[in-house]
């Protein structure tokens, strides 16, 4: 299975990284750095899926892909 993937940006209004997953709806984290970002997400994504799947809930499969890596 591919995995989801993971933006990172800077946030200038919360002067800090946010990461955040677009194939999980409301699954992002923030971090004083992108490695903190990265950190934190993995541990929303872990916390996301098992709180789906004890709920039930339909996972989605990895489907987001970047403008950059979609060919012209």
């Amino acid at each position: 299975m591919k995995d989801y993937h993971i933006n990172i940006f800077f946030s200038e209004a919360d002067d800090g990284y946010i990461a955040d997953i677009p194939d999980l709806v409301f699954c992002s984290a923030f971090g004083a750095s992108p490695e903190e970002a990265l950190k934190e997400a993995l541990a929303a994504k872990k916390e996301w899926l098992a709180t789906a799947k004890a709920e039930g809930k339909n996972i989605p499969e990895p489907k987001y892909k970047p403008a950059i890596y979609q060919a012209a």
